[in-house]
Parts: structure tokens; sequence; C-alpha cells
């Protein structure tokens, strides 16, 4: 089975805003549909989107049938009010303004809650995030919050504490997990957690010009040490591109290559894979 377990139907892998702005007041069918027919085109058959407040993943799990796709999404991303996230998805105040979002998005025929609770990396230097992490007590709260009302959880996550944080408190699949420690990968295993790299949105900078080569090559390279390290300990991964991300269009077929370069086989992805579709 061919699968991308992280990417965007809202975004177009060129410009983000002209991309939103093309769905911010109806989903566009002729869009959506032109996407799926890409990974139709190219024998995808499981879609895992990361979610929108526009409707616009909603939207393609409607149509998804009709191309022999099976699509999940956690209809709009939750993020805390002031803090990464909230261009893309659904901000909260507080845990109690949380609980009443997960209450609707479960209601609402949501598959999955997802949580954005670091910032991203800053490829213009190695090791640098744009904002540090939620505090563990409410990455804890959060995640108990939506386990409560049976949904499985996956977490934008960046940085080894907010790591080891999400996958003690119980995360269903860790989404990029940019500079991780030894500890975090123990954590994500022991934990159960499926780890999506989303290796694509580094490798793919390279030579764009857009980021210096060498600090974006060193993020690479971090990362598939990382990646490698953790398939040797027996760890879940899971293929996502995060298509729809810059230089990362529909239907990228890059993903797959980066794990090789990582010594991860397709057999190892097809256990992570696994587990994904029983939990989303």
């Amino acid at each position: 089975m061919k699968a991308d377990c992280h990417m965007h139907m809202v975004l177009d892998g060129v410009n983000w805003k002209s991309a939103i702005a093309r769905h911010r007041d109806n989903p566009q069918e002729d869009f959506i549909r032109n996407a799926l027919q890409t990974y139709k085109d190219l024998g995808y058959t499981y879609l895992r989107d990361g979610g929108d407040k526009w409707g616009v993943g909603a939207k393609a799990r409607e149509l998804a049938p009709d191309y022999g796709i099976t699509y999940r999404t956690p209809l709009s991303p939750l993020c805390k009010a002031g803090h990464y996230g909230a261009f893309i998805g659904t901000a909260f105040e507080n845990a109690a303004e949380f609980a009443r979002q997960v209450v609707n998005i479960r209601k609402n025929g949501g598959d999955f809650i997802k949580i954005m609770i670091s910032g991203l990396m800053d490829f213009h230097q190695f090791g640098v995030l744009s904002e540090p992490g939620l505090a563990q007590k409410e990455i804890t709260e959060l995640v108990h919050i939506a386990k409560e009302e049976g949904m499985s959880v996956m977490v934008h996550a960046n940085g080894a504490d907010t790591v080891i944080a999400a996958a003690e408190a119980g995360v269903d699949s860790v989404e990029h997990g940019a500079y991780l420690d030894r500890n975090a990968l123990d954590a994500m295993k022991d934990a159960g957690a499926v780890w999506v790299p989303t290796l694509s949105t580094i490798g793919n900078l390279l030579g764009k010009g857009r980021f210096p080569d060498d600090q974006v090559k060193e993020i690479l390279d971090s990362a598939l040490q990382n990646v490698s390290d953790f398939a040797e300990m027996g760890g879940l991964l899971a293929s996502g591109t995060d298509a729809g991300a810059w230089a990362v269009p529909h239907g990228s077929a890059t993903e797959e290559g980066y794990f090789a370069a990582a010594g991860v086989g397709e057999d190892v992805l097809a256990q992570g894979l696994e587990v994904i579709r029983q939990k989303f």
C-alpha cells in the first residue's frame, strides 16, 4: 500500500498564503480533485491530512472514495493562543476551551485530534526552533483531555524535551521531530508512538537558494541519523511528506529516498503504517 501519513490538502507546495486564500471562502473542489487524481495516478490509497480550519481536508475526505483513497483528517488542528499554528489551525486559550474544541471535533466527525505543541525549524540556523515547546504539564493535560474523548492524538512536535513530554503523555504519532536525542527516541519507542519525520520538508530545500545549503544539510544529516537510530532500536516509523509545504508538492515521491538514505526500508515503514491505519 502506498501512503502519505502527513500532508495538507489546503496547501500547494508553492505559497502558503495564496494557497489558503484559494480556499478561504469555500474549499475549491477542482483543486482538491486534481490533487486526489495525482495521488491515485501514483498509486496512493491512504492519505492522512494534517488539518486546516477551512474545511479543505473534510472536503477531500468526502471526495476521496471516488479515487479509491482512504482519507483521514483531524478537521482543524488545535494550537495554544499566541503560539505556532494559528495560520492554519484553531487557537485555544486554556484547557477548558481546548476540551470544548475536542468535543466539537469529535461531534463533527474528526478522525483524530492534532495538537501543535512546538515551533518549527529555523532553516537558516542548525539547532534553532522558532519557539520552545509547551510545558510538560500542559502537554500531558491536553493529551489526556483528547484521550478521554476517545480520540487518537497526532502532535506537531520539535525538540527533545517536547517530544519526550508528548510520548510520555501517550500520543499516537509524533510529526517532524527535529533535534531529538537518545532519551526522546527511547521515549517514543517505549510509548509505541509512530514517528513521521517528514524528511522531505528538509531535504527538498537543498539547492533551492531560499536557505543556506550548509545549514539545511546539517539539519537533514541530523534527522537522518536519528531516523536510522530509531529504526535500529525497533521504533515505529511511517512515511509522510508534509505535502503542501514549500517545495513539497502533492504526490512528491521524495520521502522514501530519504528513508533509504537512512537505511530504512519498506518493511519498516509498513509496520508503522499499519499502526497508523489502526489508530487513525
